[in-house]
């Protein structure tokens, strides 16, 4: 989280992992993502097509080159309409998540009704 939430991180190239995917929302990252198995792909899926936080590198025979790592940083790094886009969106889903995990959120409310049916 010290890494992610650096002034100078512009993007996080990651496995889809569900903690690098939520870790990456709340810092307000964008991601390049390359999932390889289980729930990874379905968070490659839901980051760039559904929240549209990020892009998902492609690859072939297995392996993304190093082009496909440059075409996906340069969609998120640079001014492009893709790219403003996917940073509109990252401060978006950061300010829900913020929000849900504040006194009052939905999160916090959640967690507080759960520990108390305990």
């Amino acid at each position: 989280m010290e890494v992610l939430c650096h002034k100078s991180i512009g993007c996080f190239v990651t496995h889809c992992g569900w903690n690098s995917t939520l870790e990456s929302l709340v810092s307000g990252i964008p991601i390049v993502g390359y999932p390889q198995f289980s729930d990874q792909t379905t968070n490659a899926k839901m980051l760039e097509e559904v929240w549209g936080i990020g892009v998902r590198a492609k690859e072939v025979e297995g392996i993304v080159k190093r082009e496909e790592i440059k075409r996906c940083l340069e969609i998120l790094m640079e001014n492009g309409e893709k790219g403003e886009e996917i940073k509109r969106n990252v401060k978006k889903w950061r300010n829900l998540a913020l929000d849900a995990v504040k006194i009052g959120g939905s999160s916090h409310d959640n967690l507080k009704k759960f520990i108390e049916g305990l």
